[in-house]
């Protein structure tokens, strides 16, 4: 059964950069979209991009466009989310997911399942 965790995230100032992994085990993650997604407290979870299975196809969301992007390592099972020019408004727990699917939008219902997350959080 695939398991995911992500790592990567913590205390950052605003501007700055991070990237956060998302490590599969269990599974090849190569039959799979990768979804990251982020939680703040009192808000719903937020589709924030995704990657499709081979690499070649990615979206993000207009929250993050210009600012993120997401890539992956078959070979090595891996994920990552690179976050740059990072705001107060990016706080958040960001999970990672799997979908076998890649549909046109960056919909939480395709997902599952979900890793523990790791938080990100930008600050002075």
């Amino acid at each position: 059964q695939l398991q995911l965790v992500e790592s990567g995230g913590g205390l950052v100032q605003p501007g700055g950069s991070l990237r956060l992994s998302c490590t599969a085990s269990g599974d090849t993650l190569n039959h799979y979209t990768v979804g990251w997604f982020r939680q703040a407290p009192g808000k719903e979870r937020e589709g924030v991009s995704m990657i499709s299975s081979s690499g070649d196809n990615t979206r993000v969301a207009d929250s993050v466009a210009g600012r993120f992007t997401t890539a992956r390592d078959n070979a090595n099972n891996i994920a990552y989310l690179q976050m740059n020019n990072l705001k107060p408004e990016d706080t958040a727990k960001y999970f990672c997911a799997t979908s076998l699917r890649y549909s046109p939008y960056i919909y939480e219902g395709d997902f599952g399942p979900w890793g523990q997350g790791t938080q990100v959080t930008v600050s002075w």
